[in-house]
């Protein structure tokens, strides 16, 4: 499977699993206290609790782990970078190893590690959220959610609009990558062969096309909106309006708790 098929984030799978059945806003309140909970923790009982929390989510889901993990493949360089700056560039603790003027250190293995291990529960528990919620409830969460910001003058419809419209076309844009990719492949251009950096130069190529395409999707889609009489968020209506169960309630009760404990874990 090619690494742009791996994208998670965006993408919606339909079900009827205790996921999918939470109310949007409570999935975003709890995505929101989990992302503090992993920047709060500092220890490997902490992420271990995470861990726990993430592969119960996966149960309800009825996902492998094996899906997600899938889904860290594009940020693999970005993981190995993050760790590479931490390893030779952050001191303290106990020199593990030297190469001439530059040294290893306990410390940069320990944080690289944890910051590796912060990409890795972000995109994880975001690939979750995307994949329960559809764009449409998603959109109508944020903009419930950052309705307090219009008395201020926040457009939040649009904002909300702007946002999952973003999150939804990251897909849909890895897909067309793919598809101009394999036809400049057909047309004898190599993306695989040489070293790191000749690979990211061959990829130049790709960026006219993706961006030309990118704004006619747009163009596209400013049209469709306008054929239906989009006009924002004053006066609309929903076919499906947001509605709080107990079930949501307890969601977001237990992510709040995720805080007080891990705090524990830390001290």
């Amino acid at each position: 499977m090619s690494m742009f098929r791996s994208i998670t984030i965006g993408q919606y799978l339909p079900g009827d699993s205790f996921l999918h059945r939470l109310d949007a806003r409570s999935k975003l309140i709890a995505l929101v206290f989990f992302i503090i909970a992993v920047f709060v923790v500092n220890s490997y009982w902490g992420y271990l609790f995470l861990a726990v929390i993430v592969f119960v989510l996966l149960l309800f889901l009825a996902l492998p782990l094996s899906y997600l993990l899938r889904g860290l493949r594009p940020v693999y360089y970005i993981m190995i970078f993050t760790m590479l700056i931490h390893l030779f560039f952050t001191k303290g603790g106990t020199v593990l190893f030297r190469i001439g003027s530059l040294t290893i250190e306990s410390h940069g293995l320990y944080l690289g590690f944890f910051m590796v291990l912060r990409i890795v529960f972000l995109i994880m528990i975001t690939s979750l959220l995307t994949l329960t919620t559809s764009p449409i409830t998603l959109t109508d969460a944020i903009e419930y959610l950052m309705g307090p910001l219009r008395k201020i003058g926040v457009p939040a419809h649009e904002i909300a609009m702007m946002m999952t419209i973003a999150l939804r076309f990251i897909p849909t844009l890895m897909e067309e990558s793919e598809k101009i990719m394999k036809a400049q492949m057909a047309r004898g251009a190599d993306f695989e062969s040489g070293n790191f950096f000749r690979r990211a130069k061959s990829l130049v190529p790709l960026l006219v096309p993706l961006f030309v395409s990118s704004f006619r999707r747009a163009d596209d889609l400013a049209v469709a909106m306008e054929a239906r009489c989009y006009r924002g968020g004053e006066g609309r209506t929903r076919l499906r309006e947001l509605q709080a169960a107990p079930r949501d309630f307890f969601a977001v009760a237990v992510s709040i708790a995720l805080i007080p404990i891990l705090i524990y874990f830390k001290l």
